[in-house]
């Protein structure tokens, strides 16, 4: 249904898309999209993203809510990334997941967007709310939800999945009144409301 569906996040490194994801946390794509044209001509990398002065980053990201303890993690993750890993993002999920403000969601969007690498499925609010409605999991951690959507799909559509579900709650499956009349996978789906 979405063949032309890909990371909506707007970035042009490996370390803008670690950032940008980072500030989708609480925020939708599109405000972040919004935010970082300023933010990446200010401070377009690790280096210059780990010396910023805290309060000029905290105003730059304000509107993406969060954005003192976004601002940190932000600063925290590309100060160990020219720190420790030489100021480039760091290519394996164990390592990934050392930075400030990365969890497993985070990481898989940069490991799959930002180097091809496809280590597990994306769960955003969007891929568990329509994986649970689908009856593809029961559970509401996003670790269980992950693990159970790997054991059912092949490991090669595990982003391509995650993106397309993304796809299709933002335009379909929404979150207070899913548009179940118009939805392709109706027939496939426990949860369809008749409204």
């Amino acid at each position: 249904m979405y063949p032309e569906a890909t990371c909506s996040l707007n970035y042009e490194t490996t370390v803008q898309l670690l950032v940008a994801t980072i500030l989708s946390a609480q925020c939708t794509d599109e405000r972040v999209n919004k935010v970082t044209p300023a933010l990446f001509a200010r401070f377009p990398d690790a280096p210059s993203l780990a010396a910023a002065d805290r309060e000029e980053l905290e105003n730059l990201i304000r509107s993406t809510g969060f954005y003192r303890n976004k601002a940190k993690n932000i600063q925290g993750a590309c100060q160990l990334i020219v720190s420790e890993f030489g100021g480039e993002v760091p290519k394996t999920m164990e390592q990934l997941l050392e930075l400030p403000g990365v969890a497993r969601k985070t990481a898989n969007v940069v490991l799959a967007h930002g180097y091809g690498i496809i280590e597990g499925v994306t769960v955003d609010t969007h891929v568990k709310r329509i994986s649970q409605r689908l009856g593809l999991t029961k559970h509401n951690d996003p670790i269980r939800i992950e693990q159970d959507l790997m054991r059912l799909l092949p490991q090669p559509d595990w982003e391509n999945f995650s993106i397309s579900i993304i796809y299709h709650g933002r335009a379909v499956c929404k979150a207070r009144k899913p548009a179940c009349d118009v939805c392709q996978l109706a027939h496939l789906c426990p949860s369809v409301v008749n409204w």
